[in-house]
């Protein structure tokens, strides 16, 4: 992929950032911790080889490490609680959650990660009507 431009915010959009980087994979993560972290079936998130930059709202932005977790931590806005991208520490990547973006990443997620510790509920393949608003 080329390198991209990609802006995003928090549910308040107290907190602004930009990403500079060349989008590498994406993933439906099924995994307790995302489930936790997010209170739905699985978190979408985009892992892209740049930098991140805060544009407003730094001081807002929160993370919480679980303690024996080798890589999981869920970065947040203090004020809406909504999450926004992390730095990956010595990786030169970033993390982003994909219902933060403000723009569509040219990148679609490629698998559903960690099934077996997904909810009996959850994306189990199973055809759903859609709708264009709540239904009546």
């Amino acid at each position: 992929m080329e390198a991209k431009t990609l802006t995003g915010a928090c549910l308040c959009g107290s907190v602004r950032y930009t990403v500079q980087g060349d989008p590498q994979r994406a993933y439906h993560c099924h995994c307790d911790r995302c489930r936790k972290a997010t209170g739905t079936g699985h978190a979408s998130n985009l892992v892209v080889a740049g930098t991140l930059t805060w544009n407003t709202g730094e001081a807002l932005v929160r993370q919480f490490k679980v303690p024996e977790a080798q890589r999981f931590t869920n970065t947040f806005c203090s004020e809406c609680g909504g999450r926004v991208p992390r730095s990956v520490a010595g990786s030169g990547t970033v993390m982003i959650p994909m219902g933060s973006l403000n723009d569509d990443p040219g990148i679609e997620p490629q698998a559903r990660i960690f099934l077996g510790s997904g909810a009996a509920w959850s994306c189990n393949g199973q055809v759903l009507p859609g709708f264009d608003e709540r239904p009546g």
